[in-house]
């Protein structure tokens, strides 16, 4: 096996999502898919189309589509037999949306069906209603983003000790206030 380059982290810690060329890149499955394979470490089109079971075609037409709209780059590049390898990378550890348009969220719950369905392991999926006030909403999200941040800080700091074979585990975090009905239909 060849060796690995060595990789530093991307170079933004935070992307806010916002621009319509941004959108329409994130409006595909297979580029949602793409970014979360990107999440860890850089890859090459070879490794992701290995690991996402695509066309190596495909892999590079959307890690292109990604590259034009600023959410992936070009990390480094190595000689190899014949060529140039590239490895490609997210631009930025954590991506927000900004202003969230239907067609990006329903591509991105695509994309995490799609992993859903491909987990060899039996994923936790739970939908609750809450009653909350604003105050006790906000919180929750704190909290919520704040456990997933500490899952990732411990497992960034563990990765060398427990090596790169370890399973990496998705994880989704929404809390959305649920919209009044249109129409109001008065109590039987």
């Amino acid at each position: 096996m060849r060796d690995q380059p060595s990789h530093s982290p991307p170079p933004e810690d935070i992307l806010e999502i916002g621009a319509p060329e941004q959108f329409a890149a994130l409006a595909h499955p297979l580029r949602q898919r793409l970014l979360f394979a990107l999440g860890h470490r850089p890859a090459t089109v070879s490794r992701l189309a290995v690991q996402l079971d695509a066309k190596k075609g495909n892999v590079a037409h959307h890690l292109k589509v990604l590259r034009e709209a600023g959410l992936v780059h070009i990390a480094e590049t190595r000689q190899v037999r014949g060529g140039t390898e590239q490895y490609y990378q997210r631009t930025a550890r954590h991506m927000v949306v900004a202003e969230p348009q239907a067609a990006g969220t329903a591509a991105m719950l695509a994309a995490v069906a799609q992993e859903l369905d491909r987990s060899p392991v039996e994923p936790l999926l739970t939908l609750r209603h809450l009653r909350l006030s604003p105050a006790k909403a906000r919180q929750l999200g704190e909290a919520l983003a704040g456990l997933v941040d500490d899952a990732e800080e411990d497992g960034a700091e563990s990765g060398a000790e427990i090596g790169e074979e370890q399973p990496v585990h998705g994880a989704l975090v929404v809390l959305y206030q649920q919209a009044l009905p249109t129409s109001t239909i008065p109590p039987a």
